[in-house]
């Protein structure tokens, strides 16, 4: 596996690249070379082989350039530093090891690829090689950590305006951290918190979002996905795409660590795949509750209205679907 991400920067244009010229550039054997292309097939990476022409990507993959992405962030990012990975564990376990560190405020890691990569309530996150932007983001803040129950939806917010910034039309959001398109899952947030209740914490903002799948990718997961190069009409790069969810995660971060969430909701709601809807709620208990949806808080809960009036309930281990399936 050592030699496949190298391999596959070196055949990335989607052009046809020669074994032979390949085990040259590498000084390697072509068998080391078949071996590579054989463990790209393992991460969802479809690679050609035609005797005589040598090895072709079924698709061209673009990988992450920081200096592309910085170009796109512009002054609204500034301050927000860029670590680019082949592969990792988890980006949010990768920056909360880093936690301690307060220069490590507005530090970002991204990913190629992910080998322990967790989604909410422990799930794993399937995504293919190149295919996905996954990356966290360490933010410190001078609240404590009772001040931060709105924090995920703020991230879901700006990776929607991020989307819709780019042509990319028919974004929602699904409480508490899921963005959604035509009902299929498009990009999910982690939050995982540090610090004291009253203040100073930093938070770890993970996110996943989908940007292309292959359908041997999408056989594993077990819930409608949708991927950025289906649903745009003109998909932009991966790294344009990077940049402006920075940028506007920078900005909805700084406006919430001085106002909080609240002036955040507007936008939130009118973009909530449930808002005035009838929704079930699925307590840890595996008992449920039903009610329409309206609206969520400054602290992130969602208010519902049932049979016995409006209760509120916070994010933790719920799971929330619509009434009507």
């Amino acid at each position: 596996m050592k030699l496949t991400i190298p391999l596959l920067r070196a055949i990335a244009d989607g052009n046809f690249h020669s074994g032979a010229v390949l085990a040259e550039r590498f000084s390697v054997s072509r068998a080391a070379i078949w071996q590579a292309v054989e463990d790209a097939e393992t991460l969802g990476v479809r690679v050609f082989r035609v005797r005589g022409r040598g090895y072709r990507l079924a698709e061209p993959l673009e990988f992450i350039d920081a200096n592309a992405v910085l170009h796109h962030l512009g002054a609204d990012a500034q301050g927000l530093r860029l670590e680019v990975l082949d592969a990792v564990a988890s980006t949010n376990s990768h920056l909360l090891a880093r936690a301690g560190d307060p220069a490590a405020h507005g530090q970002v890691a991204i990913a190629e690829m992910q080998v322990a990569g967790r989604g909410r309530r422990g799930r794993a996150w399937h995504t293919p090689f190149a295919g996905a932007l996954t990356f966290s983001l360490l933010w410190r803040f001078q609240q404590g950590v009772a001040a931060l129950g709105g924090l995920s939806l703020a991230a879901g917010l700006a990776v929607a305006q991020a989307c819709e910034g780019l042509g990319i039309a028919g974004i929602q959001l699904k409480w508490p951290n899921d963005v959604m398109h035509g009902g299929r899952k498009l990009a999910g947030i982690l939050i995982e918190v540090q610090g004291e209740m009253q203040g100073p914490s930093v938070a770890v903002i993970g996110v996943g979002l989908n940007y292309r799948f292959t359908p041997e990718v999408l056989e594993k997961i077990d819930q409608a996905t949708a991927d950025i190069v289906s649903i745009a009409a003109e998909p932009p790069s991966r790294n344009a795409l990077f940049g402006e969810l920075l940028r506007r995660l920078a900005l909805d971060l700084r406006l919430f660590e001085t106002r909080g969430f609240a002036p955040l909701i507007p936008d939130w709601e009118t973009r909530h795949c449930y808002q005035r809807k009838p929704v079930r709620i699925a307590l840890p208990d595996g008992s449920t509750i039903n009610g329409v949806a309206e609206g969520v808080a400054a602290d992130g809960s969602l208010a519902l209205a049932t049979s016995t009036g409006q209760r509120r309930f916070s994010v933790g281990e719920l799971s929330l679907r619509s009434a009507r399936r």
